[in-house]
């Protein structure tokens, strides 16, 4: 089948996309990827198989986007472009990555009336709450988280199936709306085997933290994820671990918070802002760390959905810790392959990093145990699965 997969982002990066093309490419389908482009860049190309078709957008698009269920700018500008990219490649099924484009691709679909497949990365309303433009005027005062949810409850019930990344987040949604049980099928993230497998290691990066006990961060280092917990903690920790390094690898707008308090702090010499890097970079600080953490704080989002570090950091067998936000913590209980902490509890964090300080054969075991887990349960190729038969399905259908 001709699957036109709608991204309203720039392309690539983006390992989601990425990975759920390439599969559904393997079992014989074709994926054309409708994404944005904001400067030179090919109109057209391919990528692993993937046909790409860039649409040329601009900074008052894009800041109008948060405003897509508040007046209808977006959504008709998009709707334009999107239909051509439907006619052009002659797509058979509709798949939508999130919910910010979802009604300009329903405006454009009036007509063809294709299927469609809804792929919810995040819980957006709730996520939106956490957004800094939203806690201020006049963005708090123009932007309707309410109304976000609506759409989504709206977009939910249009479409033919829903993908989700966790079955806490299936959970979530059918608490408020009546859906069939098959209609939401699980599809999570995870680490293709060649994350981990087909490796080029960066010696300066090993040498850099060899005599270092490295915790280590990867990804958005937005507040919501708990950064502030782990800095707060160097306060304590630089007592007991005298090699000690905070690693982050990562970045957001908000960095400047962060490193704010560093200073405040005075904690400079043991907390690395590494910035952001490319991913065939992520298994070389893997390699290098001793610990990897996923702090985040607690929130209907962050409750429902795994950060994708967490299964990059056990792809290398590395202990993890993370905070209790529902779903993470049932994994890393059910997989015994790291320590949970309190959110934001500073002294709960330090007492759990100074257990796997001080416990060699606690880390080891935890590392091999993640190790297994994905080895045998939970990579990308196995976990897909789910991927591969919503489109059977469909395809027996149409």
């Amino acid at each position: 089948m001709r699957i036109g997969m709608i991204l309203d982002k720039t392309f690539p990066p983006d390992p989601r996309v990425e990975n759920e093309s390439t599969t559904l490419i393997e079992k014989g389908h074709q994926v054309f990827l409708f994404c944005l482009k904001y400067k030179e860049e090919p109109v057209s190309e391919e990528i692993n198989g993937i046909h790409i078709r860039r649409y040329s957008s601009n900074k008052l698009e894009y800041r109008l986007s948060a405003l897509a269920y508040t007046i209808p700018y977006y959504s008709n500008r998009m709707a334009k472009k999107i239909i051509n990219f439907l006619l052009e490649n002659r797509i058979d099924i509709i798949h939508i990555h999130d919910m910010v484009i979802a009604e300009a691709v329903l405006k454009a679909n009036k007509k063809l009336d294709l299927p469609l497949v809804l792929d919810l990365h995040e819980n957006r309303p709730e996520i939106m709450k956490r957004y800094p433009h939203l806690q201020k005027f006049p963005g708090k005062q123009i932007i309707s988280t309410k109304k976000w949810k609506r759409k989504e409850e709206d977009f939910i019930k249009s479409a033919d199936k829903i993908i989700v990344v966790t079955q806490e987040a299936k959970n979530e949604i059918k608490s408020r709306i009546d859906v069939d049980d098959d209609k939401i099928q699980i599809v999570p993230n995870s680490v293709k085997r060649s994350f981990y497998s087909d490796i080029i290691l960066d010696e300066r990066i090993i040498y850099k933290y060899k005599d270092k006990f490295v915790i280590l961060y990867l990804g958005d280092t937005g507040l919501r994820r708990g950064l502030l917990t782990a800095i707060e903690a160097v306060k304590f920790l630089k007592f007991n671990i005298i090699n000690l390094k905070l690693v982050i690898v990562g970045s957001n707008t908000s960095d400047s918070i962060l490193k704010d308090r560093v200073r405040h702090y005075g904690l400079e010499e043991y907390i690395d802002f590494e910035g952001w890097k490319e991913v065939s970079l992520f298994p070389s600080y893997i390699i290098a760390s001793a610990i990897g953490i996923s702090p985040l704080d607690r929130n209907i989002h962050h409750d429902t959905t795994y950060a994708n570090k967490i299964f990059q950091y056990m792809s290398f067998s590395k202990p993890v810790l993370v905070s209790d936000a529902t779903a993470q913590k049932k994994l890393i209980i059910k997989t015994k392959s790291g320590l949970v902490h309190k959110e934001k509890d500073v002294k709960d964090f330090t007492n759990k990093v100074l257990d796997l300080y001080s416990n060699s054969k606690l880390r080891n075991d935890l590392g091999k145990n993640g190790k297994s887990f994905i080895d045998n349960e939970f990579y990308w190729e196995k976990i897909s699965q789910n991927l591969v038969d919503i489109y059977t399905d469909l395809s027996t259908h149409k």
